[in-house]
């Protein structure tokens, strides 16, 4: 007998730290957060109520009622692309979160999206910013076929490639992506070698800036749905006059503390304070 005691398999270890995530994120109790996280009928990641805004027109219903409707084994393929990082979980978000028409224009638009995220999370990797979800974490949370599921794992990462696109730090991203982009080309993993070398294709090849305000928008949208929020796009009241989310605006932790919306008719973007908007949707 050595005395020591036997490491706990890794997939317990992961939802462990799943469920910690997601407390700290919602600000609740750790056994909330399990329940939060795991129905009691054996296992199944609880799904949140769903309020992205699906915009109009019959075929543009039948592919979000279709993708509600995908098979476990479909769901899985999905979780696992959202659960590698960097391209996997961009691709991910932008299949997910598709160009929108508003009264006001197109939202989760721009030609790059896919490779602009990307870059955030490497960004995010790169400097550190803040704890990043562990293979193991990852590996498991992917077989659960929940995409909600992985982005508890990755709301950190989410937020703060989300504080990136705040106006007082876009100035100075793209330097930042270089520097992340070297770092990831010198990484022992392969994988992130080829990353690299697809993403510094991209930055050197395509104009990306027109593509961040897209990738604010999605950013916006996968945050607040654990708050349930009001994501771009979403149909509010404000002032007794209907009017769109445009964005959310972030302090450090927590749920959104207000929105960009326009109201129909105007051409100003108004910042409202979550406390004095009618979230329900019109």
């Amino acid at each position: 007998m050595t005395g020591t005691h036997p490491r706990r398999p890794a997939p317990d270890r992961a939802r462990k730290r799943a469920i910690r995530a997601l407390a700290a994120e919602l600000g609740v109790a750790y056994s909330v957060a399990a329940r939060l996280l795991t129905s009691r009928s054996g296992g199944t990641v609880a799904r949140r109520r769903q309020r992205f805004p699906t915009g109009g027109g019959e075929h543009r219903a039948w592919m979000f009622a279709t993708r509600e409707q995908r098979s476990f084994h479909s769901r899985v393929l999905d979780t696992r692309t959202a659960a590698d990082l960097p391209i996997g979980r961009a691709a991910h978000l932008v299949r997910r979160f598709p160009p929108l028409a508003v009264a006001s224009g197109r939202l989760y638009d721009g030609n790059g999206r896919e490779a602009a995220l990307a870059m955030l999370y490497a960004v995010v990797a790169h400097e550190s910013t803040v704890p990043l979800p562990t293979a193991d974490e990852l590996a498991w949370v992917a077989e659960l076929g929940e995409e909600t599921a992985v982005d508890v794992t990755c709301a950190a990462l989410d937020r703060a490639a989300r504080a990136l696109l705040d106006d007082d730090e876009r100035w100075r991203l793209w330097p930042r992506v270089e520097a992340a982009l070297a770092a990831l080309g010198e990484a022992a993993d392969r994988r992130g070698r080829d990353a690299a070398l697809t993403l510094g294709r991209e930055l050197r090849s395509t104009s990306l800036r027109s593509a961040l305000v897209g990738v604010r928008h999605i950013l916006d949208a996968v945050l607040v749905e654990p708050f349930d929020g009001s994501p771009p796009g979403a149909r509010i009241r404000l002032d007794g006059r209907d009017g769109t989310v445009l964005g959310a605006r972030w302090a450090r932790t927590g749920p959104p503390v207000g929105y960009e919306v326009r109201l129909d008719g105007g051409n100003a973007v108004r910042i409202v304070s979550r406390d004095d908007l009618d979230l329900t949707p019109v």
